[in-house]
């Protein structure tokens, strides 16, 4: 499986969150990725919310890394120098904080997080279903990004 990986410094800064929207976006055109495609849109929302976690939580510089697989699927990773565990919360009604591991989960069809240094890593998993015809047309589908 050959994988490509690109990786972007990110700071302790929450306008650094835009940066790395942005950044993912040029990344994920760049891989072929177009940005009208379901995939990116659903790979953008879970980058926005892993590197606002790590800026958020810990206050520390964070690394987001994506490897693109040549079979189409994609991981985001995003470590940061904090070693506490990430702690999922249930958002209730209006609240604007504690969505963000539900929605990865959510949206990715795999994630995780293991120790990284003296830190640790919240990766995620995005498999790009090969294209395939819609109920007997002539027309495809866009990559699986289930919900």
């Amino acid at each position: 499986m050959q994988v490509l990986q690109v990786q972007l410094e990110v700071g302790p800064d929450p306008a650094e969150v835009g940066r790395a929207r942005r950044w993912a976006r040029s990344r994920l055109a760049g891989s072929g990725i177009g940005d009208d495609e379901p995939l990116a849109e659903t790979l953008v929302l879970i980058i926005s919310e892993l590197v606002t976690n790590a800026v958020v939580h810990t206050g520390c510089p964070a690394v987001l890394r994506m490897l693109f697989a040549a079979e189409g699927g994609v991981r985001v990773e995003v470590a940061d120098a904090s070693d506490r565990p990430p702690q999922p919360r249930h958002a209730e009604g209006e609240d604007t904080n504690g969505r963000g591991l539900e929605l990865v989960d959510g949206l990715a069809d795999r994630w995780g997080w293991q120790p990284e240094g003296a830190g640790k890593s919240i990766w995620c998993e995005v498999d790009r279903a090969p294209m395939a015809p819609v109920h007997g047309q002539g027309a495809v589908s866009p990559g699986r990004v289930r919900c």
